[in-house]
């Protein structure tokens, strides 16, 4: 089957949008976790978010587009742009099914849907939006982003929440292996709102604290939960033998993946994850001294963060590869959180540097993990292995190499 990699990046987050500008400030370890602003949550027991500040819409698509879109859609519709001119690629230079497009999706428009309820509440119905019709959707990032770019191949929409965005990704290398060309692929989040706080609230894996550096300390002894954030990142997954004939320089390859399911509560057996990472693993052909880095997933809450080092270290062996939950500079995306997670892995490929986990000063001594803290770390680039557990016991992991 073919080997898919990918050639273009498109990231917008609360520590940076753009590839560079995002990469920069996770290597100087610079967060965008702060108090929440787009609406007032003083009254809420958390109060800390990663939020993206100084995003116009207007600066960057169509004026028809602004007002029948989510603000995770305008992130997704602006980050696909960046990743198909990262990609240095045309998509009219393309016959439409050629394209493909495969997103994830968790919580969907709320912003947009909560302010079209208020507007039916408060003023009646014939002031709602027709275009709430499908701006709240989980699904509708795929619509827009086919119709605005022509993608007309094989699409899709995945929904595991955390692990979404890592799923999503492997449909669209699925799909390549198949013989599409081209997927555009990510996920996206934004639900700074007091419907979509409240949804995430009452998951009860928040953080309370208002200090954000001491907010989410993933394997950190003091652990208290996760902070939420907004955005993501979209990336262009390519057929490598099409992308190396037009010239396209590629970030990394794409492969192995495995995905897993945590047993039914109660059920005595130990959570999925180190199986997803066997079975990705094998997939890559690799073995597991092959891996150079792991980006986890971070929940920063006890039972999970050593759920994942115990598969860490059973996989690898205590304390045998570095680990790295750069997320602490942007919160936990929720879909979009694997797809950025994939950026700093493939960066770190490219720039043989891999970006820390700041704010962590005390490593809990369960823990038989080597946690990049504090600065960044170089290294001598193998593969990197991504990891993402998303609510509900889903579990992913991803292979990534150098391309060849």
């Amino acid at each position: 089957m073919s080997t898919a990699v990918v050639t273009g990046i498109g990231v917008v987050a609360p520590n940076g949008s753009g590839r560079d500008e995002f990469w920069s400030a996770s290597l100087r370890g610079i967060s965008g976790i702060r108090r929440v602003r787009r609406f007032d949550a003083s009254a809420y027991p958390a109060r800390l978010a990663g939020e993206i500040e100084q995003f116009e819409p207007n600066a960057h698509l169509p004026g028809r587009l602004v007002p029948q879109t989510d603000r995770m859609t305008q992130f997704a519709l602006v980050a696909s742009e960046w990743a198909l001119a990262d990609a240095a690629l045309d998509p009219a230079e393309y016959d439409s099914t050629e394209m493909g497009v495969s997103t994830a999706g968790a919580f969907g428009g709320f912003e947009f849907g909560q302010r079209e309820l208020d507007k039916l509440w408060g003023k009646g119905p014939g002031h709602v939006s027709a275009y709430m019709s499908f701006a709240w959707f989980y699904a509708v990032n795929s619509g827009q982003l086919s119709i605005r770019h022509g993608l007309r191949g094989p699409s899709g929409v995945i929904v595991s929440d955390q692990a979404g965005g890592l799923d999503a990704v492997a449909q669209a290398r699925r799909n390549v292996r198949r013989g599409t060309p081209l997927v555009v692929s990510g996920g996206m989040e934004s639900s700074l709102c007091p419907y979509g706080w409240t949804a995430r609230v009452s998951g009860g894996a928040l953080s309370t604290r208002d200090e954000a550096r001491s907010a989410y300390l993933p394997f950190d002894a003091d652990a208290q939960g996760h902070v939420a954030g907004e955005g993501g990142a979209m990336l262009v997954v390519e057929d490598a033998d099409r992308a190396r004939s037009r010239g396209a320089r590629s970030y990394g390859e794409i492969a192995g993946y495995g995905a897993t399911f945590d047993p039914a509560p109660g059920r005595k057996a130990e959570p999925g994850l180190r199986r997803a990472v066997e079975i990705a693993l094998a997939d890559a052909g690799a073995e597991p001294g092959d891996i150079g880095v792991v980006f986890a997933d971070g929940a920063g809450t006890v039972a999970s963060d050593r759920a994942e080092a115990e598969a860490v270290a059973a996989v690898f062996g205590p304390r045998a590869v570095p680990v790295t939950v750069p997320k602490t500079m942007t919160g936990r995306l929720n879909s979009g959180a694997g797809p950025v997670d994939l950026v700093w892995a493939l960066l770190s490929l490219r720039d043989e540097v891999i970006p820390p986990t700041v704010h962590v000063r005390n490593v809990a001594s369960e823990y038989e993990i080597d946690l990049v803290t504090e600065r960044p770390r170089s290294w001598k680039p193998g593969a990197a292995l991504v990891l993402a557990r998303g609510e509900g016991g889903f579990n992913s992991a991803m292979v990534l190499r150098r391309p060849s």
